[in-house]
């Protein structure tokens, strides 16, 4: 008995073995025949428009696209290929591959341009998503996000710190432009966002003349609420010329500077209610604030410079600075 259950064994191991090994040669000898087959044609998908097919296709062959045709299979290094085109700096990753009809496929996905950055020295270069520099083109693909005053030059091998510096700043420009570019009316109503030199940023507006400190790129969407809050409850009531400072780098606060004489007087009274309306609209926008939940408004109707001095937008909390708003409105 146990004789037969060997023999059964041994019988069934053949016969897999026989068929894997057909499998195998109808394999080989089915890549041979596409190896030897030659390239009946060549189709590129490209997902942009920075580059154009002609571009890729003399990275391909620098003979152009009769080189391609006709050519062995075989002859195709395609990981080779791959990893050339992905030098390119405005391609992000490809794939090659042959399909049933001996067509080679290039498929190219693109970096996308979405903030231009001006440099210190008058250079100008884009960014893309992930913060890769591009090169200009000879046509701007989009509307973009424009910064200025980016730091010239390029930190050293030894210069970590500089490095460091310059990667913390294009993760603000990034954070800031992506805000910008998602809000069609803040497309509009920013111009360009100029880099101080201690790498906090000012919005500079298409209309009127006032300067808005924004401080670093942290909490771009909270400071940009109140900067709308402020447009909306304030600005357009009494103007953008009023004043020539708005500031919303403090948590919670949206400190305005008048324009006028040397000595920064007391704004009207009307001026001080449309900042009383702002914070109201802003703990009801965002209840869960804290900050904007302590707001304790402006109440006395002395109009002088001395009585301002004891009053703040928002009391000091241990987590955020004392401001004093002396000479802001």
């Amino acid at each position: 008995m146990a004789i037969k259950i060997n023999i059964g064994k041994i019988f069934s191991t053949i016969v897999w073995g026989c068929i894997s090994a057909g499998v195998l040669v109808l394999l080989v000898a089915a890549i041979r025949y596409r190896n030897n087959n030659t390239c009946r044609g060549y189709l590129i998908n490209l997902t942009g428009s920075c580059i154009s097919k002609k571009d890729i296709t003399d990275l391909i062959s620098p003979a152009g696209a009769p080189a391609i045709r006709s050519r062995a299979i075989q002859s195709f290094d395609l990981r080779r290929l791959e990893t050339m085109l992905e030098r390119n700096v405005w391609v992000q990753n490809t794939r090659l591959f042959f399909d049933n009809n001996n067509v080679l496929h290039v498929d190219v996905r693109e970096r996308v341009p979405v903030i231009r950055v001006f440099t210190g020295d008058g250079k100008s270069f884009y960014l893309d998503s992930a913060g890769i520099k591009l090169p200009l083109l000879q046509r701007d693909p989009v509307r973009l996000p424009v910064f200025t005053g980016f730091p010239a030059g390029k930190a050293g091998r030894g210069d970590s710190a500089r490095r460091e510096a310059d990667s913390v700043l294009t993760a603000g420009i990034l954070q800031i432009g992506a805000f910008i570019s998602r809000d069609t009316l803040w497309m509009e109503r920013i111009a360009q966002v100029n880099i101080n030199p201690d790498h906090s940023f000012e919005l500079e507006p298409e209309a009127g003349d006032e300067r808005i400190a924004f401080g670093d790129g942290s909490d771009v969407a909270e400071k940009f609420h109140r900067l709308g809050l402020f447009y909306t409850q304030v600005l357009s009531k009494v103007g953008t010329e009023r004043y020539d400072r708005i500031d919303v780098s403090y948590a919670g606060q949206v400190v305005a500077t008048r324009k006028g004489s040397g000595q920064r007087r007391a704004d009207s009274l009307q001026a001080l209610e449309n900042i009383r309306l702002l914070i109201r609209s802003a703990q009801q926008m965002q209840p869960d604030t804290l900050r904007q939940q302590s707001v304790r408004p402006l109440e006395t109707n002395t109009m002088t410079e001395q009585s301002l001095s004891t009053h703040d937008l928002l009391p000091a909390t241990a987590d955020s600075p004392k401001h004093v708003n002396q000479n802001h409105r």
